[in-house]
């Protein structure tokens, strides 16, 4: 299966600091992960049944993390998403609009990538700090992070008949679901009997 095709973001001050990814790594690694299925599942029916989250990594934005001195809050300053990007995120929103799948929340890391994803493909997303990337967010627990992020798919997981997408990085991802993932790129996870389930991937267009 493959796709086909916030509001603009208020000034934030800057946040400093890095987050340890080894803590972060070490915290993923203890929880209980299951084996991602083929890409060539069907993604829909799942995202129809609900009771799952799309983790989807931001649209394709050159480059390797932030120059140095970025700030959120001043897109100016980070990597951004070019044009074949900005072209990927409205390819997404136009495979969910076609066939009428509707999320019922998306949220998104503060970064300007990924609000522009999700404001191309969605229409806009809810800032959730714990969707950032670990290089730049203030100094937190990482563990308390990860949990905040499994408590929230757990719940996600007990709504069935809807679904939500979270906009985030591949290093989120990676340590969240223990997966990789290009540009654009869906994971459909759940959580079951205590163990993060990746179902199915909604292949990058």
């Amino acid at each position: 299966m493959r796709y086909f095709s916030a509001q603009p973001m208020h000034h934030r001050p800057p946040i400093q600091g890095l987050v340890s990814r080894r803590g972060v790594l070490a915290t993923a690694l203890a929880w209980p992960v299951a084996a991602t299925r083929s890409a060539d599942d069907d993604a829909e029916p799942l995202l129809r049944a609900g009771g799952v989250v799309v983790g989807l990594r931001h649209a394709l934005a050159p480059g390797t993390f932030d120059p140095p001195g970025f700030r959120l809050g001043d897109c100016a300053t980070q990597r951004n998403l070019n044009e074949e990007g900005r072209s990927q995120a409205k390819r997404i929103g136009d495979w969910f609009a076609r066939r009428g799948l509707r999320p019922a929340r998306v949220r998104s890391s503060p970064w300007c990538r990924c609000l522009d994803t999700a404001r191309l493909a969605f229409g806009g997303g809810q800032v959730w700090q714990a969707l950032g990337s670990p290089r730049g967010l203030p100094d937190i627990d990482p563990p308390a992070r990860m949990r905040d992020l499994r408590e929230a798919l757990a719940a996600a997981s007990a709504r069935r008949g809807r679904f939500e997408v979270w906009v985030t990085h591949g290093l989120v991802l990676s340590e969240l679901a223990g997966s990789g993932s290009a540009s654009g790129e869906g994971l459909v996870m759940r959580i079951e009997d205590g163990t993060l389930r990746v179902l199915a991937r909604l292949p990058a267009a």
